[in-house]
């Protein structure tokens, strides 16, 4: 059978490419990753544009090339899928990136400490994702209801996240409404000054926790909100267990490279969230239209190169936007200080 047409069957558990042996590579490969940024991050230090540039680059560039080797051994299908998938899970990634920068400057993670806490929010978020796509693909076998199911979170995710864009204001986090941080601190104490990268320390005989143990535990508990969003919409890209799993790892393995180099550029995005929720009311739109049309032929489908092309222009226009907006305000506020200016000399010669 085609590689094609089997990446277009509509169960998943035959639209897969991956292979015992393309899996076993790709988790030794991941692992491996995995170790070489704990390596890195064993010695506290702050990074440096340099060196967070330099790592960016190196984890886009796997992606790019992994998506040109499933492009020539299995056919330009399932490399779409991966490319626009992969775009997809980046660009809920960038949003996952600004909520940690919010719980970073919350928790007053020490600058050297940031990687750190960064690496076991990638860590955990690949756990978790890693059992969404597992529970996903179990109930996509169950049948094509399933997608309505994915479309509606998507949909009801889109309408909260827009409503919350268009709300505005400043995004605040308050660490001692946060329940899982508040369980933490009713069952061990937890000490006033970050000890390193220990998360327990002993103190007076006591076992303590450390400031380190609270954020990293806050981490994990928005990964988990994450990976119910970005998982079904994944999903509503590619069927295939195994592309998902690839988007979600490549598009998290470079965030504690990217932060440091996002990380003035974050809040300048004014129009992410708004972006985001267009996607992902995009994508849960294609989603219900993917089971009606298995109802009702005569609908059409949202073909994936067509997907990819819509996520693109979504992502440039909000990103021209923020920037012509930022600039706006700028020019306003510059004009503002300059008639400030003008008129305060002329104040005291009235007097």
């Amino acid at each position: 059978m085609p590689v094609d047409t089997l990446v277009a069957a509509p169960t998943a558990a035959a639209a897969t490419i991956g292979t015992p042996w393309l899996w076993a590579i790709t988790v030794v490969v991941l692992l491996g990753l995995l170790a070489l940024d704990f390596v890195i991050t064993r010695r506290p230090h702050e990074v440096s544009m340099r060196e967070a540039v330099g790592w960016t680059v190196f984890y886009l560039a796997l992606p790019v090339a992994f998506g040109f080797f499933v492009w020539s051994r299995y056919g330009g299908t399932p490399a779409v899928e991966f490319f626009t998938g992969y775009v997809v899970e980046k660009s809920l990634s960038v949003d996952n990136l600004f909520v940690f920068m919010l719980l970073l400057t919350a928790f007053a993670v020490p600058a050297a400490l940031a990687q750190r806490v960064l690496l076991y929010g990638i860590v955990g978020a690949l756990v978790l994702r890693a059992v969404f796509i597992a529970a996903g693909a179990a109930v996509l076998k169950t049948g094509t209801w399933a997608f309505v199911l994915f479309g509606a979170v998507l949909l009801v995710t889109a309408v909260k996240v827009m409503r919350d864009a268009v709300r505005g204001g400043p995004h605040e986090i308050d660490i001692d409404r946060m329940r899982g941080v508040r369980v933490l601190r009713r069952f061990m104490p937890v000490t006033e000054q970050y000890h390193g990268s220990r998360l327990t320390v002993r103190r007076d005989g006591v076992r303590a926790l450390t400031p380190m143990a609270l954020v990293v535990a806050a981490v994990f508990l928005t990964d988990i909100v994450f990976a119910v969003d970005s998982v079904p919409a994944v999903y509503g890209v590619t069927e295939d267990p195994y592309l998902v799993f690839a988007t979600n790892a490549f598009a998290l393995l470079g965030l504690r490279a990217l932060y440091f180099v996002l990380h003035n550029a974050l809040g300048k995005l004014r129009y992410l969230n708004h972006g985001l929720a267009i996607i992902l009311a995009f994508i849960g739109v294609k989603l219900v239209l993917h089971w009606a049309h298995g109802v009702w032929p005569a609908l059409p489908e949202v073909p994936t190169l067509l997907s990819l092309g819509v996520i693109i222009a979504v992502l440039v226009i909000v990103t021209v936007a923020s920037l012509v907006a930022n600039r706006r305000d700028a020019r306003a506020l510059a004009e503002a200080e300059a008639e400030a200016e003008a008129v305060a000399p002329a104040e005291p010669a009235r007097r």
